[in-house]
């Protein structure tokens, strides 16, 4: 029998000091038995850096052509594909040509062997990416719990985070990027 997902229901207090975007979010997150905290945590993260009315949580690990978080316009364009990790520069270069926008980002330890790696290939895509320090978001994982309140502010670069099981700073390094 599968394993099936872990759900998450957080409720996120908001405030992007960036783009003047303050509220309140209910997010309900399904945690793919092969996920991690730290991966679920960033793409909780990426959720908040693109708040918008049309974004939603994609099926994500267990549909490998589905983003991890995406939004559609009114007419059903795909308006921004969100990636979460290290994807192939031609998954990069696929899903560029669908959609509007296109952001990654990077996170574990191997984030900067990545980027070394294949930074040529993908300076040169139509797509945003960002780097988050690995260990901050460890910080980050051990304050999420399911069904815990966070109160996320952005502002600059540098994103705040508390619950009741703690708090974490993290800062989000753009590492190149068509905007």
């Amino acid at each position: 029998m599968a394993i099936k997902p872990t759900i998450y229901k957080l409720t996120v207090s908001l405030s992007d000091l960036n783009r003047q975007i303050y509220d309140s979010l209910c997010l309900t997150i399904a945690r793919h038995p092969s996920e991690t905290m730290e991966r679920m945590a960033v793409r909780i993260l990426a959720f908040c850096l693109n708040a918008r009315k049309e974004l939603v949580f994609s099926k994500g690990l267990s549909d490998t052509e589905e983003p991890d978080i995406w939004a559609h316009s009114l007419d059903g364009n795909l308006e921004l594909w969100i990636d979460v990790g290290e994807p192939s520069p031609d998954r990069i270069k696929k899903v560029s040509r669908l959609a509007k926008e296109v952001k990654i980002y990077s996170f574990n330890s191997k984030a900067p062997t990545w980027w070394q790696q294949n930074e040529k290939q993908l300076i040169s895509l139509d797509a945003n990416f960002y780097r988050f320090r690995w260990k901050q978001v460890e910080v980050l994982a051990s304050i999420i719990d399911r069904g815990v309140d966070l109160s996320i502010t952005i502002s600059g670069d540098s994103l705040f985070v508390a619950s009741e099981l703690g708090e974490s700073e993290l800062i989000l390094q753009a590492l190149a990027g068509s905007s």
